[in-house]
């Protein structure tokens, strides 16, 4: 196990109801707040009307700038930041999933900083200074409420970064499960898609001697996979929401990944689709997940077999491993299959005609000086290229 430092700090507030108490819950904090979120959805299904109803009532006062889209604008970000120093706002309350939670963290590393936004993201400079950051989730996925990491799509360069900083992990969350009973079933499947991807993305690795947190990554793997059969076929379903949800939060805010070297390459090959193509990211994950398994499995047999027994359910002999691990592969791809993912790039419109370009840029081939990715095997971009074509 590597040393390892673990805090979070962002307070969750969980049950039935419990966005009805958000003004109270922001008051000791600020005296003006930004409203953030993003399409009609909240305001047809009456949350919009309760949140401000909870503000007014708590003598809390907010402007608001809503129109967040799944891969969050750099542009929205732009215009949240003025309008944040205009108002004089103490703190963003983010109504939404992890776009609109992505885009709030982004206006609040902002509205301190002397340039451009896009700077840390893309030199990952340190920010001194940030707004606090409330969140009321309404789409499970992301783990954003309780992390310190932010995506943006900067739309004219079409470039996709995420960038991490402790001062930006939410202030405090409120998760009511029976918000998510709203959500189309696409977004379930990419939610439950990109929450797995979380801990995938810990769970693989090369170090050792971390039964602890591989028995917590298995243990939120499976759970998620267990109900997410629930609540696609039963939207309703309270008890498995909460599994989820809480799971969701679980696989993002760092306790998973503690001691343990991470990956992280498949998100990065995933972002220059969705900066491209402004595919959804948890669409992007499930068809490349398995292919970087393909690519990579040999490079740690034994671990892709512990994945393959404790967390897919793959039982035959440890003297074919292979077998092992070729069928734990299909069976996560069966499973994605279940719940309405895509299994190929091109079941969403993408072809070969601009691999050799993300994968050179996926890396920063491009840009004149490569950083190879990912953790359990180090992917150049002649790597990225070969999984792009095996996800085809």
């Amino acid at each position: 196990m590597n040393n390892f430092e673990f805090y979070s700090p962002a307070r969750l507030v969980f049950g039935k109801g419990s966005e009805d108490n958000i003004g109270n819950l922001l008051k000791p904090y600020a005296k003006k707040i930004l409203l953030h979120y993003g399409g009609g959805s909240i305001k047809k299904s009456g949350l919009y009307d309760r949140v401000k109803a909870s503000l007014e009532a708590a003598g809390v006062a907010y402007c608001e700038l809503g129109g967040v889209v799944p891969n969050p604008r750099l542009s929205l970000a732009h215009e949240g930041i003025e309008l944040c120093r205009k108002e004089n706002v103490e703190l963003i309350l983010a109504v939404g999933g992890g776009s609109v939670i992505d885009s709030a963290k982004a206006i609040a590393m902002g509205v301190y900083y002397d340039g451009d936004v896009w700077d840390m993201y893309e030199t990952g400079k340190a920010i001194e200074k940030a707004l606090p950051v409330a969140v009321v989730l309404t789409i499970p996925a992301a783990g954003s409420e309780a992390s310190g990491d932010t995506v943006i799509t900067n739309e004219e360069k079409a470039l996709k970064y995420g960038y991490g900083s402790p001062k930006l992990r939410p202030l405090l969350s409120v998760m009511d499960p029976e918000l998510f009973f709203t959500l189309p079933k696409n977004q379930v499947a990419n939610g439950i898609t990109d929450m797995m991807s979380h801990v995938f993305e810990r769970y693989f690795t090369n170090t050792t001697e971390v039964e602890l947190t591989d028995g917590l990554c298995e243990t939120v793997l499976r759970t998620i996979m267990h109900n997410a059969p629930r609540v696609v076929e039963n939207a309703e379903d309270y008890a498995a929401w909460c599994e989820i949800g809480f799971a969701g939060t679980v696989a993002h805010n760092g306790l998973v990944g503690c001691g343990r070297a991470q990956d992280w390459g498949c998100h990065n090959m995933e972002h220059e689709l969705s900066a491209i193509y402004d595919i959804a990211h948890g669409a992007g994950l499930a068809v490349l997940t398995p292919a970087w398994m393909e690519y990579v499995w040999k490079d740690n047999v034994a671990m892709f077999v512990q994945f393959a027994v404790k967390v897919m359910g793959v039982d035959g002999s440890y003297r074919e491993p292979e077998l092992i691990v070729k069928e734990g592969i299909r069976r996560l791809r069966a499973f994605f299959a279940s719940i309405g993912q895509p299994a190929t790039l091109r079941e969403m419109g993408i072809g070969e005609d601009r691999l050799e370009e993300m994968a050179r840029k996926a890396t920063h081939e491009c840009f004149g000086q490569e950083h190879p990715i990912g953790g359990l095997k180090k992917l150049y971009w002649q790597d990225v290229l070969a999984i792009y074509k095996l996800a085809l």
